[in-house]
């Protein structure tokens, strides 16, 4: 039976060595090495019929074959390729003095490119960052922002828990994926009072919601905050006004009163949609008003969770999300792609 693998082997040999162009060379492969109908898989499939003692030598055997062969065949692969570009040389079909193919470069998420927009027109206006953990207590979450077990502002926020952590007080153990910046608010003025503060939080929030392509799970938002002397719910419009100008380009903003468990008193800000310039779009609902940010001024429970006497400083608060202005200002359709990472979405703002 061994003479039959060698028989094999030098046939295929001096047939690979006949094939002298490319589709010669892929006859030869199909021919011999192919795992369907090829000559060396037909000769490995007779091991089944070798009485048992046979068949270990015979394995072995074809696997030598089997080994060699491929060798054989990837060598006169790239001599064939080397012989074709020293023709294609010698008749100057290439020109070696065109540029080469320039490697692809990556750049920023566009998430990350927003990002650093909104630092920057923050920092033009004095904020500093300050960052946050992802997984937060239970109290800077919800019970020192002004909201203790079981008030109903709790329900405004489907929230993943996490495993409770026996190292903490237990007054703090149970651990939560920070819903919102707005516990930074508290890390923030503790880690700074009695001094004033003006900083923005950016970060990742997470809630347990159905995703959809206008929600995720997963979104980035940046909390503002501002604390000390004499602080005035007009310092907070202007601020949000020359964020709109500077980010935007908008001309007008204006305030709806609202509610927020940790601000009071509460707004939210609209801009004049710059789509269609506030005469009313789809993308406006025909309101010609696009909302960028929920704000207040900083509830006065909240300021002494933060260590401030209320009596004596003052503070403003907003906070904003990070995807959906993107989506109005490239026209996306849906959160998802954010996500996906999605090379043909991605590459569109490089």
């Amino acid at each position: 039976m061994h003479d039959n693998l060698s028989k094999l082997q030098a046939e295929a040999l001096e047939a690979l060595a006949a094939a002298t162009e490319a589709a010669a060379l892929e006859a030869w492969r199909v021919r011999y090495l192919s795992r369907k109908g090829g000559a060396l898989s037909a000769a490995m499939d007779v091991i089944g019929t070798l009485p048992r003692e046979e068949r270990p030598a015979y394995g072995q055997a074809a696997n030598e074959v089997k080994t060699s062969l491929e060798a054989a065949f990837g060598a006169h692969q790239e001599a064939l390729k080397q012989e074709v570009l020293a023709a294609e040389l010698a008749m100057g079909t290439v020109d070696v003095t065109l540029p080469g193919r320039p490697p692809s470069i990556g750049h920023l998420h566009i998430t990350t490119q927003n990002l650093r927009e909104y630092r920057a027109v923050f920092a033009e206006m004095g904020f500093e960052v300050y960052d946050g953990p992802d997984v937060e207590t239970d109290d800077n979450n919800f019970g020192l922002l002004n909201m203790p077990p079981y008030h109903p502002a709790r329900d405004m926020w489907d929230t993943f828990w996490v495993s409770q952590d026996s190292n903490l007080d237990p007054a703090q153990r149970r651990l939560v994926m920070r819903t919102h910046t707005s516990p930074g608010q508290i890390r923030a003025m503790r880690e700074r009072c009695p001094e004033p503060i003006r900083v923005i939080l950016p970060g990742k929030c997470y809630r347990y919601e159905q995703i959809t392509a206008r929600s995720e799970h997963q979104f980035y938002q940046i909390e503002g905050l501002a604390v000390g002397r004499n602080i005035r719910l007009t310092d907070l419009i202007g601020t949000l006004k020359q964020f709109a100008v500077k980010m935007y380009g908008a001309g007008q903003l204006r305030v709806r009163g609202s509610y927020f468990p940790f601000t009071e008193p509460s707004i939210e800000a609209d801009m004049n949609c710059v789509l269609c310039g506030g005469k009313g779009c789809s993308v406006c609902k025909y309101t010609g008003w696009l909302e960028i940010a929920g704000a207040g001024m900083v509830h006065p429970v909240v300021l002494k969770n933060g260590g401030y006497d209320p009596d004596v400083f003052t503070g403003f608060a907003f906070g904003m999300g990070v995807e959906r202005p993107a989506m109005l200002r490239h026209a996306i359709n849906d959160i998802r792609y954010f996500y996906s990472n999605d090379l043909r979405f991605l590459g569109q703002f490089g």
